[in-house]
């Protein structure tokens, strides 16, 4: 319960997972027209799971920081600033998975 109400936050008040969710679904989408192999399908829901537990984690992370101090303080953006940078590197990543997966089917297309 308390993990479904979480999960409904983060989806209704965090943009990044609006974007994520957005792009996951036409990566899906995709995937789907695209008929990749079964093993191309279970890596791409394996990064995309990682993408949205990541960003959850991130919205944690946040929130825990906001929860402590109200004020700025160097150390609180830090925190802050990591939490992001493991999106964004995961998100890098994902983006060359993505790549790797989809352009042998898109060449193939044509």
């Amino acid at each position: 319960m308390f993990a479904t109400q979480g999960l409904i936050f983060v989806v209704k008040h965090e943009q990044n997972m609006q974007i994520h969710l957005i792009i996951a679904g036409v990566t899906l989408v995709s995937a789907y027209l695209l008929s990749l192999p079964l093993v191309q399908w279970m890596i791409l829901l394996l990064v995309i799971a990682g993408m949205f537990s990541l960003e959850i984690m991130n919205t944690a992370v946040e929130r825990t920081v906001d929860l402590i101090t109200e004020e700025f303080h160097p150390l609180a953006k830090r925190a802050k600033d990591i939490a992001a940078a493991a999106v964004f590197v995961y998100c890098i990543f994902a983006v060359i998975i993505g790549v790797i997966l989809f352009v042998p089917a898109l060449i193939k297309l044509l």
